[in-house]
Order: C-alpha cells, then sequence, then structure tokens
C-alpha cells in the first residue's frame, strides 16, 4: 500500500460530493498589474476537469 501525497492533501479540497477544487493560478506575485477583478477572481476555488480530478483522486487514495 503506497502513502498518501501530503503535497496533494495541502493544495487541493475535496467537497461533500466529491468534486476536487483548486486554487486559482498566478496569484502569487505581479498584483499590482492585474485589476481588481481579476485579484477578486483568484480568491474563488475553481473544480478540476475530469481527467486531473481522475489523477489527483489516485493521490490521495494511495
Amino acid at each position: 500500500m503506497n502513502k498518501t501525497k501530503k503535497a496533494i492533501i495541502k493544495r487541493f479540497k475535496v467537497t461533500k460530493n466529491g468534486k476536487i477544487l483548486r486554487r486559482a493560478t498566478g496569484q502569487n506575485h505581479y498584483r499590482s498589474k492585474k485589476t481588481g477583478q481579476d485579484r477578486r477572481k483568484g480568491r474563488k476555488w475553481i473544480t478540476l476537469s475530469k481527467s486531473e480530478t481522475k489523477r489527483v483522486r489516485r493521490y490521495l487514495q494511495s
């Protein structure tokens, strides 16, 4: 039996219905160039695609 990948646990969130969420990219630096709208969008959690969900779920359950 493999260990669960701890980095995956820290970066993703699993909802009650089993969807996997991630943070928006590009929010660490160079934010002063971005509009307020872009910064607000960056605060939201984004649902992963089916193919990405499959891969991340494999790391969570190993």
